[in-house]
């Protein structure tokens, strides 16, 4: 064996499981082939592609040529959006609990305890950055739920990049690594963190490469970026004069944990909520407005007569309706949360966007700006920040 053959060996971990390439679909580009052919060439990887570079046709495709069944776990928001897709593509996707002859199921991460492993040979998971808490239950149920599965499919726009723990989830999942040992092998701990090895850096990235497919547009892989020209971003903070102190302090201190956070948030409710309002009744146009309280959405539903509040409480179907009356255009505003809608729904209809205020979340403000700003939005897209006085600290951790 050559040296550099020696090398290869000692970089590819896991397997390799090659799935027989039945159909590649007119309909995908010619950058989406490449990925699904990789994939199925693979057969256990991830598609780590930015928002609106079709991630749900190449997940359907790959699925299509799975000889047996295929189990597909998503966001609510996201299951009759990707059965819509497969309507596109001629291929045919049906709700877990409907008995039919459909080979390729879809279900919401709740709905994992009614499902038997043992009736799939496939598994996607969308939006799968939900592998990034290492105590999630989700993360738990869905790496042991995939163990006994073939072949194995994880797709998200937003991979944390300098999250360790997410990186090593993935990897679990798909069945390339256990995380232990990939954290033995590329990092060291100095007793608060993982860092990266510093002769393993060059070579870490590479062995990523050989599980994982990245990209922001198609250009990245070598192919055209004609029609994935995005239009412009405008994001514009409105700040509101309001003075926040801690109980048992004469000076302002700054915000110092999550209690801090909420209680800014829900102290300056009535202070943003009429100026939000006013923008948005002033106008005919659009708007999806992103809460992180139930305060904040209650009063903004309020003062605005033609918003729908899109709610956690709110029944499966209720939020599906409302979803697509306003991909539709028959909601003029819709208010909403970012663990609600802000994760794999298509809003690029519309272009205005507000936020009654931000978390420290990086994943939470990109995805929730992604919902419109994405291949295919025709109009420069427009977000406003409400922040009140000390909330500025959070959006300049956020940035």
């Amino acid at each position: 064996m050559e040296y550099k053959e020696f090398l290869k060996t000692k970089l590819d971990y896991g397997y390799s499981d090659e799935i027989p390439l039945k159909i590649l679909h007119d309909k995908l580009f010619d950058f989406q082939k490449a990925i699904v052919k990789w994939a199925l060439k693979k057969g256990s990887c991830a598609i780590f592609a930015d928002c609106g570079l079709g991630k749900t046709f190449m997940q359907l495709s790959w699925a299509d040529n799975i000889d047996g069944k295929v189990i597909i776990l998503a966001p609510l928001s996201v299951n009759e959006q990707t059965i819509e897709e497969g309507e596109k593509l001629g291929v045919k996707v049906s709700r877990f609990d409907v008995v039919d002859d459909c080979h390729i199921k879809i279900a919401n991460y709740e709905h994992l305890d009614k499902l038997n492993p043992e009736d799939y040979k496939a598994i996607v998971v969308d939006e799968s950055s939900i592998l990034k808490h290492q105590d999630s239950k989700t993360r738990k149920r869905l790496i042991e739920f995939a163990r006994s599965i073939r072949y194995r499919l994880a797709c998200t726009a937003t991979p944390a990049p300098n999250d360790i723990s997410e990186i090593a989830n993935h990897t679990e999942f798909l069945g390339i690594m256990k995380r232990e040992e990939m954290l033995a092998k590329w990092f060291y701990n100095d007793g608060k963190e993982w860092n990266l090895k510093g002769h393993a850096e060059s070579k870490f990235y590479e062995w990523m490469a050989t599980w994982g497919m990245f990209l922001n547009t198609p250009s990245d892989i070598g192919y055209s970026d004609e029609g994935y020209n995005l239009p412009e971003l405008i994001i514009e903070p409105m700040y509101f004069d309001f003075e926040f102190k801690k109980e048992g302090t004469l000076f302002d201190m700054g915000l110092s944990g999550i209690t801090d956070r909420v209680k800014i948030r829900k102290d300056s409710v009535a202070i943003k909520a009429q100026s939000i309002a006013d923008t948005v009744n002033s106008n005919d146009e659009q708007y999806v407005i992103w809460c992180g309280i139930d305060a904040e959405a209650d009063e903004i539903h309020r003062l605005i007569p033609d918003s729908e509040n899109l709610k956690g409480p709110d029944k499966n179907e209720e939020k599906t309706r409302k979803i697509h009356e306003f991909k539709s255009g028959k909601i003029r505003v819709l208010v909403t949360k970012p663990k609600i809608a802000g994760f794999g729904v298509n809003f690029q209809q519309s272009h205005n966007a507000i936020f009654f205020g931000v978390s420290d979340s990086y994943e939470a403000y990109y995805q929730c700006i992604r919902r419109q700003y994405r291949f295919g939005q025709k109009s420069a897209v427009k977000v406003i920040l409400g922040l009140a006085g000390n909330e500025s600290m959070v959006y300049e951790n956020v940035l």
